[in-house]
């Protein structure tokens, strides 16, 4: 108003800022309180923080990625849930405003409004009228590298995500046994996540990328043998679990002449230490063995017993046991690796030598919170069904 005088208008823009700033300088000139005014922006206020920093501070607080295969609303949600995590940004301290994020980010307005609503959606965020954005819970980031898609692998991510706050972000990513692939994705990972949950590339050892993981942070699932004392795993067992796993139906076995083991180590990374086993088994009760790379269905024939690792190699048993007008459970056997829910369906249900994946999600979803080291071969059980 241009019947207030100066030192009072300075004086009431002053109480104004202070309602939004806190701590502002002793001092303050004129064109800076009218940059503030016109702008909306405090260029000495620290976001993250309710003591001022220096432009450069405020500026470099998030630390963005432009992660090759991420978009820009992960990269900037990864931005600031690490800031929540490694406590820059602690509960209760303020955030960027839109038009400022998109400023020191480079992203658009709406990439901006788009990272902030997801995180409203997780209750690390809320907004308040006229005041901006505040942080409101603590996340955690969880690198999760699987070896391939499948129905038990998913298993065994649905319940490690539905056994985590919803807080969590949880980069799910695949090595599809490349060795390449898998080291690049764990070096490049490696200091960036709260936890990393890890299916190894190899049953024989573990990888020389994985040394680059804090032991205490580091957990591996599924293949490998138990490596230094200090790291977590949730292991199986690939040979004297299957031969107890055998011999703990033998009755129902006897039945059936011959085992026919479909496997071929070019199609399957599946440890070959499983067929040694069954071989041994074989071996010892007087059943004849077979290995074959893939099924022939000319060799068919009943009294035997066909165990699958891959489920294309499973659906082509299926498929020439109605061909041959051969009934599972009576005339063959067939036995599965690795339970899914569509095996206890599938020709009135398809028995399966498996770990409990659900049971490995939920054990990793512990070790994930509490960050207490495990180390377990998980059991290796035979669930009979009707096609034994």
């Amino acid at each position: 108003s241009p019947l207030l005088p100066f030192c009072e208008f300075r004086f009431v823009c002053i109480m104004y800022l202070k309602s939004k700033f806190s701590d502002l300088p002793p001092g303050m000139p004129l064109e800076w309180i009218r940059k503030v005014l016109i702008t909306g922006l405090a260029p000495i206020t620290g976001h993250c923080t309710n003591n001022p920093v220096n432009r450069h501070k405020k500026e470099s607080f998030l630390q963005i990625s432009d992660n090759h295969g991420s978009t820009k609303i992960q990269n900037l949600l990864n931005a600031l849930t690490g800031a929540m995590e490694n406590g820059t940004c602690k509960v209760g301290d303020s955030l960027p405003s839109v038009n400022e994020l998109s400023r020191i980010s480079g992203y658009s307005r709406d990439t901006v409004v788009k990272a902030y609503r997801l995180l409203q959606e997780r209750s690390l965020v809320e907004s308040i009228p006229a005041k901006g954005f505040f942080v409101t819970g603590k996340s955690r980031r969880v690198f999760m590298l699987l070896d391939d898609f499948s129905a038990f692998k998913e298993q065994l991510y649905q319940a490690f995500r539905s056994n985590i706050p919803k807080t969590w972000t949880v980069d799910l990513l695949f090595h599809h046994y490349n060795e390449k692939i898998f080291e690049q994705l764990v070096l490049s990972a490696a200091g960036r996540y709260s936890v990393y949950i890890i299916m190894n590339i190899s049953n024989r050892s573990l990888h020389p990328a994985l040394s680059k993981i804090p032991a205490n942070r580091l957990l591996i699932l599924d293949m490998g043998t138990p490596g230094p004392p200090e790291v977590s795993y949730l292991l199986q067992n690939f040979d004297g679990a299957v031969t107890k796993s055998l011999e703990s139906s033998l009755p129902l076995l006897r039945k059936y002449q011959e085992f026919i083991m479909v496997y071929s180590h070019r199609k399957t990374p599946h440890p070959a230490e499983t067929v040694q086993a069954v071989k041994d088994f074989c071996d010892k009760n007087g059943f004849g063995f077979s290995l074959q790379a893939e099924t022939n269905s000319g060799s068919i024939k009943k009294g035997q017993i066909y165990l699958v690792i891959k489920e294309n190699d499973l659906v082509d048993v299926v498929k020439a046991c109605r061909e041959l007008q051969l009934q599972p459970g009576d005339d063959i056997g067939i036995l599965a690796y690795n339970d899914t829910p569509m095996k206890e369906i599938a020709v009135d249900g398809i028995t399966t030598i498996s770990v409990n994946f659900k049971e490995m999600g939920i054990k990793a979803a512990a070790f994930a919170a509490n960050g207490e080291k495990i180390q377990e071969i998980l059991p290796t059980s035979l669930r009979i069904r009707n096609s034994l």
